[in-house]
């Protein structure tokens, strides 16, 4: 039986700095009744990223539509079909669709993505951030067998895939880089890394050419700053440097720095740096899902996240994750 109300998240005020919870509301509102055409879901998972602290600004250079003060959140979710009459989907169905940040939603049918409920071990593994881990290994830094790669904010939803898929693609060498001691032990017994530097325990520069003495071929950047100009130091000729990510700039509340680069050096190197977004790669995303879901079940994969439970706990998924509480991808268990 559908519920007559249900819950969803607003935004109450825009950051002057750090994601604080008072930004947020929690509103109770009428279950809307579908039309033709229309479908009702009931929500059950759904997911946050770095890239929604940017869109809580009024503007920002993202190609995403920023949030609304007043309205609800959105951002990828999971959840079953309630309704959906005069459509070719049925209650029960599994689907995808981009209105999370509520229990339930109303959707145009053409929004909605039915799912294989058999295909993944889990249904929060579609939440995953992996279609933008593979674009950035296989077509931003081309990660070719026997590369040292070199992935920046390794502990991410993101770099926590990244870097077992350079592995997949064949790299000799992984090198991450996060913010703590605790992320980097997990990062190399749990994920594959072989070294990792640590964001605050002296320079970059110094800490990646100790654990890259040879250099890097293949860079997949989610941090920029200080850690791409170390990058660029240690980049071999011929490397390909992916933009992937740009946090120390969406996370920190002081105004932009640019990053200094040495054009002459870039052409001498014959090295590649290129920006990529998953907006122009979406044809990975049913191939990342056939890739990931024989991963999960062979085990040659996994899905680092945390899991946190009820629509309550939103605002504090988001606020973790942008502290850095967390590694892989934060979902939330409606």
């Amino acid at each position: 039986m559908t519920k007559r109300t249900y819950r969803e998240v607003r935004l109450a005020a825009r950051p002057r700095g750090p994601v604080t919870d008072d930004l947020f509301e929690i509103v109770e509102v009428p279950v809307p009744e579908p039309g033709p055409g229309q479908v009702l879901v009931r929500n059950t998972h759904m997911g946050v990223a770095a890239v929604m602290r940017t869109l809580m600004d009024e503007s920002s250079a993202v190609p995403m539509p920023s949030f609304e003060i007043g309205a609800p959140l959105h951002g990828p979710a999971v959840g079953e079909v309630v309704a959906a009459p005069g459509s070719e989907l049925s209650p029960g169905d599994l689907v995808e669709h981009r209105l999370g940040w509520r229990e339930y939603t109303l959707l145009d049918a053409a929004e909605v993505h039915r799912l294989d409920p058999g295909f993944m071990p889990d249904p929060a593994a579609y939440l995953s951030q992996g279609p933008t881990a593979l674009m950035g290994i296989a077509r931003g830094a081309e990660v070719r067998p026997g590369d040292t790669v070199f992935v920046t904010g390794a502990a991410g939803g993101v770099g926590s895939l990244a870097g077992q898929i350079a592995r997949q693609y064949g790299a000799a060498r992984v090198i991450g880089s996060t913010g703590s001691q605790e992320k980097a032990d997990r990062l190399i017994k749990e994920f594959g890394y072989d070294a990792v530097v640590i964001r605050g325990a002296g320079p970059i520069e110094e800490q990646l050419r100790a654990a890259a003495p040879e250099g890097i071929d293949a860079l997949f950047d989610n941090v920029g700053g200080e850690q791409l100009q170390a990058a660029l130091a240690l980049a071999n000729r011929g490397a390909r440097l992916a933009i992937v990510g740009a946090l120390a700039t969406q996370l920190s509340a002081q105004p932009p720095v640019p990053t200094p680069i040495d054009t002459l050096s870039l052409l001498a190197r014959s090295i590649t740096l290129r920006g990529v977004a998953l907006h122009d790669h979406l044809d990975l995303i049913p191939e990342w899902n056939r890739r990931f879901a024989e991963g999960l079940r062979d085990g040659s994969l996994t899905f680092p996240h945390a899991r946190l439970h009820g629509i309550e706990q939103a605002p504090r998924a988001l606020r973790e994750l942008t502290e850095g509480r967390h590694l892989g991808a934060v979902v939330v268990e409606l």
